[in-house]
């Protein structure tokens, strides 16, 4: 067919049909990590980030507080302690850590051991329910300070930095997309529980993000960029006018608290102002086993933060980024794990994936956006009641942003493949086995402990089960393992495997000297690499 033309016509049909260029920055994005928005912009793009983290500051607290015995005024204080966590570790990430624009919140990962310390027997003794919950948040403060010592030591001591540099595009794709895929549960099984409130939501943020932008071109950047403050702007008070109704005055308790604006509690449980501080409920308990579950769930977290870095490094169109500079992220996101622990948020922290998503839908990639983001949750943990109002929108509404947010990671994730040799059946053997490891396994270590009521690994130290428990459950985890040690054992001899895994295009980022870029999105500020470089 090439030949078949003539001229000018057939060299210029050829080039139509060229394969897209491999780009080691995203194009098409608005504004990268080192740029910023006008301020007003900005501000409202902040806000934006800060209402998509709080879905998970307050899923988690609402899962672990009851079973601790504490009641709504707990809830509001644990919520409270862990935005303001989140704030802090938001602020110091994005300053000292990656510099990348990621939102660190709490992180599900924490929960399997937490649920297994707060409902062991040793609380039982305790017939007072506060007394129950401080000393419950107790233990479990000191298992998350001992966790983070592990974090800071994988991080600061650059063991991360090893993994970083044998790290290639091959293995970042089950890395980064079962991040976000992994995450399946939280979206539309969770927007089912009130299908009227959260399909409402999920139409909508598709059509103003994807539909309305491309027929009004020249108000493209309005619309897609405060496409989740609109959606949920206008499903929240279609939800409000559902309850005030009298829509689900009959219907059963689970119902109206997944759809009833006011059913959260927390808006009259919550102070005007309270400013948490450390150890508020007293010197934390330390106990080996304890430690040692939420060391695991704490490396969890750091693979977990991994994918979503890269998928932020992506979104904020800034080159990779050299493992010196992951390494030091995850070590920074130890310090906001002993901060976690310290002021007794119930879980560690991880960097948020939703928020990583939503640079994506936003198309807005610059980090004064979420550094600014950092100061609303820091205002508003401070100013319970009117942190409240907002933490009591209906999760069905959150999970409709889920299924979009989780889904621009994914992609992101997809997006690696370019780096790749598809038509190498070792890449499709790593690739197609990993993932599918990674969804399967995890798969059945849930399902066993649905019909069981215990993990597939039942000894008699519950530690070492919860360990081998929240490993075994975390896709992003076991795909990563999974890839990781096939890409780097698997024909290594071999003289295409280098291409084949696409580490040529990563080679110049392996050190942060290499590239020019990198001083441009990662260095430290306030000259700060003279005392701390990178290497």
């Amino acid at each position: 067919m090439a030949g078949g033309g003539g001229g000018g016509g057939g060299g210029s049909k050829a080039d139509e049909f060229q394969p897209f260029p491999v780009k080691d920055q995203l194009p098409g994005i608005d504004f990268c990590v080192s740029s910023s928005p006008p301020w007003p912009e900005a501000i409202i793009l902040g806000f934006q980030h800060y209402l998509v983290m709080l879905g998970t500051t307050v899923i988690i607290p609402s899962m672990l507080v009851p079973l601790m015995g504490g009641g709504d005024v707990e809830k509001a204080e644990v919520i409270n302690n862990l935005l303001f966590v989140s704030g802090i570790n938001t602020l110091s990430q994005t300053l000292f850590g990656t510099r990348l624009p990621v939102v660190m919140r709490g992180s599900y990962s924490f929960i399997i051991p937490a649920v297994s310390i707060v409902t062991s027997n040793r609380f039982k003794q305790y017939t007072d329910p506060h007394q129950r919950f401080k000393e419950s948040m107790r233990t479990l403060q000191g298992a998350i300070i001992m966790a983070s010592l592990f974090n800071m030591i994988i991080g600061f001591f650059g063991f991360w930095r090893i993994f970083g540099r044998f790290l290639n595009p091959l293995a970042a794709v089950p890395l980064v997309t079962l991040t976000g895929l992994g995450l399946y549960a939280l979206g539309f099984p969770r927007l089912a529980k009130c299908v009227e409130v959260g399909l409402p939501a999920l139409i909508i943020l598709v059509v103003l993000s994807q539909y309305i932008p491309h027929m009004l071109q020249s108000k493209r950047g309005i619309f897609d960029r405060l496409a989740v403050l609109s959606t949920v702007a206008v499903v929240w008070g279609y939800a409000e006018v559902l309850t005030l109704a009298g829509a689900y005055d009959d219907k059963p308790s689970n119902t109206q608290i997944s759809c009833r604006t006011d059913r959260a509690g927390l808006l009259k449980a919550a102070p005007w102002i309270r400013v948490p501080y450390p150890f508020q409920y007293g010197s934390p308990r330390f106990n080996a086993g304890d430690a040692f579950a939420m060391m695991a769930a704490s490396f969890v977290a750091i693979v977990e933060s991994t994918g979503t870095f890269l998928a932020a490094s992506r979104y904020g169109s800034a080159t990779p980024k050299p493992p010196s500079v992951l390494s030091r992220g995850i070590g920074w996101q130890g310090i906001g794990l002993l901060l976690d622990g310290a002021l007794g948020t119930g879980s560690g922290c991880t960097a948020s994936v939703e928020n990583a998503g939503l640079l994506g839908l936003t198309r807005n990639g610059s980090r004064k956006v979420v550094q600014i983001s950092a100061g609303f949750m820091l205002f508003f943990s401070i100013l319970g009641k009117f942190g409240a109002v907002l933490a009591s929108i209906p999760l069905p509404i959150v999970a409709a942003l889920y299924c979009v947010l989780f889904a621009y990671v994914a992609a992101a994730g997809l997006s690696f493949l370019q780096f790749c040799h598809l038509n190498s059946f070792r890449s499709k053997f790593i690739l197609g086995f990993s993932l599918f490891m990674g969804l399967s396994v995890t798969q059945y270590f849930n399902q066993y402990q649905l019909n069981s009521g215990h993990g597939l690994v039942n000894t008699k130290s519950t530690s070492f089960n919860n360990i081998i428990q929240v490993i075994f459950t975390s896709p992003a985890t076991v795909a990563t393992i999974v890839a990781y040690f096939l890409d780097c054992t698997h024909s290594l001899g071999h003289s295409a495997t280098r291409r084949d895994s696409g580490r040529h295009w990563w080679a110049k980022f392996r050190y942060f000297e290499r590239d020019t870029r990198s001083e441009e999105f990662y260095s430290l500020p306030w000259n700060l690499n003279r005392f701390f470089p990178s290497f």
